[in-house]
């Protein structure tokens, strides 16, 4: 019988005028070694800190925390914004659902798109343009990786795609991986280029469970390609993109620099979201179990899952300077809140979960770390399930005090 460990809710801030807070310990080391099949590391913990309905509790206020960051509206008025990549340039660009690569420059949005995308591009449901990220190279490429759903017949399919970026336009370069299966929802989408270089691909299984335990979809499954789109030789199934299956909707990618540690966010069914540990050719259990259900370690389990709460969490960002760095923080869709996961000393273990900024901002698509310890935050209310407010949606940036 698995030990739960019970992470008390937090209530949040109400101002924005925020308090410095000491950084709780939990910087992984360099020299921990991956974890085998069935010794999934956290195995039992829950996690409260979701948005459920049935939860009435009140909150004593003495539990309020602390949140050691300024939030400020950088940009207002963007469209259903999924992911933000900023280049060396100074340059950001973020990615909204309808279609468009939108361009923020000195802090400023701009008119004109980058790129918009054409028939066979789809944008039902939870689809459209998604996940973004720049080549290392880029400013000598111009190089852009982009996921997008599109028409394959009279289906939903996902594929990635590099462009290129010239005097302020992109165009497509090239097909780097089609076929991705698709659907009105559950199409994953999050792309991260990794350590070695790869790029790493989130993948949903289109509300067909049975995709995510079939080694030969790619669907509900994390995938890994070279940038050209080659299928690299020490992937776990040789030529295959599959990296880890199991996955019903992952959204988010975060790797700990120090040890190469990669950590996954993951929709569950209806609670029982996850925050995972990825490990090359591990299955982690979609359909067959959720949360911690699986008891004789045929499947990795997570690090922290929500329990009987709903987070469904989106982007996920380490933290490497500042008062959190050695932790996670994982924005939350139905949760309206950003969660910030304290990781042991070695990286295996989800110590805390603590939610912040809950119903600040309504919902929260993506955190990522930009420079001298910022986080940058894209709320998700134009995206047909949220309630718009004044200004949505918005690109928020937390600075850290002190």
């Amino acid at each position: 019988m698995n030990n739960r460990l019970t992470v008390p809710l937090y209530a949040s801030l109400l101002s924005m005028a925020l308090l410095t807070a000491s950084c709780a310990p939990g910087t992984p080391t360099s020299d921990s070694q991956p974890l085998s099949q069935g010794e999934g590391a956290g195995q039992g913990q829950t996690a409260t800190g979701g948005n459920n309905e049935a939860d009435t509790g009140e909150v004593d206020e003495q539990e309020s925390t602390v949140v050691p960051y300024q939030a400020s509206v950088l940009v207002e008025g963007l469209n259903a914004p999924w992911e933000m990549v900023k280049v060396a340039d100074g340059r950001m660009f973020v990615t909204e659902r309808p279609g468009a690569i939108r361009v923020i420059t000195n802090g400023k949005l701009e008119s004109e798109p980058l790129i918009e995308f054409e028939a066979p591009f789809n944008e039902e449901g939870e689809g459209g343009l998604l996940g973004l990220e720049a080549d290392p190279d880029f400013e000598s490429n111009g190089y852009l990786y982009a996921y997008h759903s599109y028409l394959e017949g009279q289906d939903i399919a996902n594929r990635v795609l590099r462009l290129k970026v010239t005097d302020g336009k992109a165009v497509i370069d090239k097909e780097l991986l089609t076929g991705i299966p698709g659907g009105v929802n559950h199409n994953g989408g999050r792309i991260k280029i990794g350590p070695d270089q790869l790029l790493y691909i989130t993948t949903g299984e289109r509300y067909e469970p049975e995709l995510a335990q079939n080694r030969d979809s790619l669907g509900g499954k994390i995938l890994r390609i070279g940038l050209d789109g080659s299928i690299p030789s020490d992937n776990p199934w040789p030529n295959s993109p599959v990296y880890s299956m199991g996955h019903r909707n992952a959204q988010g990618l975060a790797w700990n620099p120090d040890n190469g540690y990669l950590y996954a966010t993951e929709h569950g069914q209806r609670n029982h979201d996850e925050i995972n540990r990825i490990v090359a050719g591990e299955n982690y259990g979609w359909p067959e179990v959720e949360g911690d259900d699986d008891d004789n370690g045929t499947y990795q389990a997570p690090l922290a899952h929500s329990g009987n709460d709903t987070w469904a969490p989106s982007g996920v960002a380490f933290i490497t300077e500042g008062p959190w760095a050695g932790s996670l923080v994982a924005a939350n869709l139905r949760g309206e809140q950003l969660l910030r996961v304290i990781l042991s000393e070695d990286g295996t273990k989800a110590e805390q979960v603590v939610p912040f900024f809950e119903d600040e901002w309504g919902r929260i698509r993506n955190v990522s770390v930009g420079e001298d310890g910022k986080l940058y935050v894209l709320t998700n209310n134009r995206d047909g399930r949220g309630t718009p407010r004044d200004g949505d949606d918005k690109l928020i940036v937390l600075t850290p005090e002190g």
